[in-house]
């Protein structure tokens, strides 16, 4: 009654979780393959991370940037051991955030640098946040409507269309930002030559590569990165979603050269990085190895259960079975047999379960899906 009508909100109510599990405020229990749009990563129980929040609780939850915070220092020496070379960290906290802060750096890296570059180039089918920066970078004119105009400093080009790429470089252009996997734009996942095509194109015409991580990352390909699988190396990326397992904390990590031009009073958030965010990311952190090692033998649960159903596309716990017609029906029937799921790109049934998903729990969802989909199909 209060709240603006920005969501096509469900009709229940979660109130408790265990494990990968949600209950209801009746106390139905429901399985989930949705982990709050990737974000819930260690679930709803996980004792080691209850235990770090209510002592952070009983100590500190905010201060500020103006002063040191050791627990950011913590998060970050982890997150820039995960990217694999040298580099800075910013925290902020959310994904069209960490977002927003990657198109500024980019332009002030070339300001710095004197050159009068400043347009990015993202990808058809992409989504980059809803701030007004990042909305621009994204290009979808369904979004975009009642917003015009939107921030001029964007090109739009083919996703896995390499040519496209090329014909949009020019001397004004600064960056390429794309999602290893599209997320919202139903599981599309970047072809490793392309994304190595693009390592390349950026080296030849100095431009700098931006990875958003958002939705991808956390290890929930099955590496740290989804880019990582292609063995590329970006010089920037953004996460968030995951990072905190719930709490909100997004973060952009840049090369030392290049975050070197975020210097005093460029860039900020009041809330960014704050304690208690801090030390849910830092457990989060600590226990995603192990989780990692666990995920491709849970995807193979799914591919052999959904192979018949349709394209399953994504890597990882990161999957979208499209059914080639609309997905909203059968996915409001999942929701009442008791499987949290969402309908994405249309025809796209997203599945981002959280890491520490047991197989138990993925057969017991597939079971739902699967009966659900022979009724339906």
């Amino acid at each position: 009654m209060f709240l603006m009508n920005t969501y096509p909100r469900k009709d229940i109510a979660f109130v408790r979780g265990e494990n990968s599990c949600l209950f209801d405020k009746n106390g139905k229990r429901y399985i989930d393959f949705l982990s709050g749009i990737a974000v819930n990563t260690l679930g709803y129980s996980h004792q080691k991370l209850k235990n770090a929040l209510k002592n952070q609780i009983d100590n500190i939850l905010h201060t500020s940037n103006l002063y040191e915070n050791p627990w950011q220092e913590e998060v970050a020496s982890k997150l820039i051991s995960f990217f694999g070379e040298s580099g800075k960290v910013f925290f902020c906290n959310s994904g069209t955030e960490a977002n927003e802060a990657a198109i500024k750096l980019t332009r002030k890296y070339f300001k710095d640098k004197g050159q009068d570059k400043y347009r990015i180039i993202t990808f058809k089918g992409g989504f980059h946040g809803r701030t007004m920066g990042s909305l621009s970078a994204t290009p979808r004119p369904n979004l975009h409507q009642g917003f015009e105009p939107m921030l001029d400093g964007f090109d739009y080009a083919e996703f896995n269309d390499i040519d496209s790429v090329k014909s949009l470089i020019t001397e004004k252009t600064a960056g390429i930002m794309i999602e290893a996997i599209q997320g919202e734009g139903g599981i599309n996942e970047a072809n490793l030559d392309f994304l190595k095509a693009l390592e390349n194109l950026c080296k030849e015409n100095n431009v700098l590569l931006i990875l958003d991580e958002v939705q991808a990352g956390m290890g929930r390909t099955g590496k740290f990165f989804a880019y990582q699988h292609a063995g590329i190396k970006p010089d920037i990326i953004t996460m968030a979603k995951g990072l905190g397992s719930g709490l909100p904390i997004g973060a952009v990590i840049a090369k030392d050269e290049v975050a070197e031009s975020f210097g005093v009073g460029t860039h900020g958030a009041t809330f960014g990085g704050n304690a208690l965010s801090c030390m849910a990311a830092s457990i989060t952190l600590d226990e995603i190895p192990s989780l990692m090692e666990q995920i491709p033998s849970k995807e193979v649960i799914f591919r052999k259960a959904l192979e018949h159903f349709g394209l399953l596309k994504g890597k990882g716990l990161m999957l979208g079975l499209d059914i080639k017609k609309d997905c909203k029906e059968i996915s409001n029937e999942l929701h009442k047999r008791g499987l949290v799921i969402n309908c994405t790109a249309t025809s796209v049934l997203r599945m981002l379960p959280p890491l520490v998903i047991t197989k138990e729990e993925i057969e017991e969802g597939l079971d739902i899906l699967t009966s659900t989909l022979k009724e339906f199909l």
